[in-house]
C-alpha cells in the first residue's frame, strides 16, 4: 500500500514538473525577454550615380601617319634604284636616279640661247645709247633714237626670258635624282632599271613611302559619346597579335560634324610607334574609357516593381515609412537599370521588394551596402 503511494506521489511530482517545463518556463523566459519587433525587414540600398567609365571599343585600322606616293617630274629612263621595299630612310636621301638625256640637251641648247641673248642686249644697249647722244645734235631723228632704246629694252627682256627657260630645265635635271621627302620606310616600289619615265598621267609609281614612327587610327564614335571626345583623352589600342600588349594612344582631333548617314564623329588617335612593332594596314580596336559626362543613377534591377499601371520603387524614408515611387526605366545593364526619373539619387529603397509591401509601412531597414 505505502508503495502504491509513493508511486501515486511521484507520477504527481512529475506531472508538476513537466507542466512547469513546457508550458509556464518558457512563458515565463519570453516575458523577460523584450519585446521583438513585428515590423518587416526588408534588405535596402542606395540610389546612387554610376562612377565607373563608360567603356567604347571600336574596329579601326592602323595607317602611317605620312603616306605618300612618289613620281618622276621629269621624262626620261630609270637609270638606277638605290632602295627597295622594306629599307628605311632619311629625308633627302637618294631613291633614285632618272637619265634624261633629251633634258640635258635642252639645257645646254637654252644656255647657249641665253649667252646669245646677253650678247644682243648688250649691243642692243650701247646702240641705243650712241642713237640718244646723235639725236642730242639732230645728227638722227628722236624717231630712230626711241626705237634703238625699245629695241635694247625688248634684248634686255629675252635675257630674262632665256634666263627663266635655263633654270626650269636646271630644274628638271635635278629631279633626275629623286630624293625622300620625309623620313619613312619603302612600301612598294613601281618601276624597273630602264622603265621609261614620264610626267604624264600614265607615269609609273617609283615608290609609295610611309613614315610608321607614328601612327594615325581613325575610328567613328557613336552620336551618344560624342560629348567625351575631346583632343587628349587617352585611348588603347588592342591587337590580336600581341594580346598580353596594351597599345597607349589618344585622341588628338574630331571633325565638328557628324556623318548624316551613321550618325558618327570621325575621330583622329595618333599612336606612337618608335620601335616598328605595329605596321600600317593592321586591324586593330580602340578602347576608350570615356568618363560620363552626366552619369546615370542606377538602381539593382530587382528593385523595380513592374505593375499594369507603371513602374515602382518601395523607398524608405526617415521614418522607416516604405512611399511607393512611380519611376521612369532607362538602359537596362543586367544586374543595375537606369532611373530617368521619379527617384534622387541617395534615396534609400528596398531591395527585391515584395508585393505585400503597401504605402506608409512601417519596416525595419537591413543595409546591404551601397549600390550602384
Amino acid at each position: 500500500m505505502k508503495s502504491s503511494r509513493s508511486l501515486f506521489v511521484g507520477l504527481f511530482a512529475g506531472a508538476i514538473a513537466a507542466v512547469y517545463f513546457v508550458g509556464f518556463r518558457p512563458r515565463l523566459h519570453a516575458a523577460e525577454q523584450p519585446t521583438a519587433s513585428r515590423h518587416p525587414t526588408v534588405n535596402v540600398v542606395l540610389a546612387q550615380r554610376a562612377s565607373m567609365p563608360n567603356e567604347l571599343v571600336l574596329p579601326a585600322s592602323l595607317q602611317p601617319f605620312q603616306d605618300s606616293p612618289i613620281y618622276a617630274r621629269t621624262t626620261g629612263y630609270l637609270a638606277r634604284f638605290l632602295v627597295d621595299i622594306g629599307d628605311t630612310v632619311k629625308a633627302g636621301q637618294t631613291l633614285a636616279i632618272i637619265d634624261s638625256p633629251e633634258v640635258d640637251r635642252q639645257l645646254a641648247q637654252s644656255q647657249a640661247a641665253l649667252a646669245q641673248s646677253r650678247a644682243n642686249a648688250a649691243l642692243a644697249k650701247l646702240t641705243a645709247a650712241r642713237w640718244v647722244n646723235l639725236a642730242k645734235t639732230n645728227s638722227v631723228s628722236v624717231q630712230d633714237a626711241d626705237e634703238k632704246s625699245a629695241a635694247a629694252e625688248a634684248s634686255a627682256a629675252n635675257v630674262q626670258a632665256a634666263e627663266a627657260e635655263v633654270a626650269r630645265l636646271a630644274q628638271l635635271k635635278d629631279f633626275e635624282i629623286v630624293t625622300a621627302p620625309f623620313d619613312g620606310v619603302i612600301s612598294a616600289r613601281g618601276a624597273d632599271v630602264g622603265t621609261l619615265i614620264t610626267t604624264d598621267a600614265s607615269r609609273p609609281l617609283l615608290f609609295r613611302l610611309a613614315q610608321r614612327t607614328l601612327l594615325r587610327v581613325y575610328v567613328n564614335v557613336p552620336q551618344a559619346y560624342v560629348r567625351s571626345v575631346q583632343p587628349g583623352v587617352p585611348a588603347d589600342v588592342l591587337v590580336s597579335e600581341f594580346p598580353d600588349r596594351t597599345f597607349t594612344a589618344k585622341i588628338v582631333r574630331a571633325a565638328g560634324a557628324l556623318d548624316a548617314s551613321s550618325r558618327t564623329l570621325q575621330t583622329e588617335v595618333q599612336l606612337p610607334n618608335e620601335d616598328g612593332q605595329l605596321l600600317p594596314g593592321m586591324f586593330v580596336q580602340v578602347r576608350f574609357r570615356f568618363a560620363p559626362t552626366d552619369p546615370p543613377l542606377l538602381i539593382p534591377s530587382n528593385a523595380a516593381i513592374i505593375r499594369a499601371d507603371g513602374t515602382l520603387v518601395a523607398a524608405v524614408d526617415a521614418q522607416h515609412a516604405v512611399r511607393l515611387k512611380k519611376i521612369k526605366l532607362g538602359r537596362d545593364f543586367g544586374t543595375q537599370i537606369e532611373i530617368l526619373a521619379g527617384l534622387d539619387a541617395g534615396a534609400t529603397i528596398v531591395a527585391n521588394p515584395s508585393d505585400a509591401l503597401t504605402e506608409g509601412e512601417i519596416v525595419e531597414p537591413l543595409s546591404a551596402g551601397p549600390k550602384g
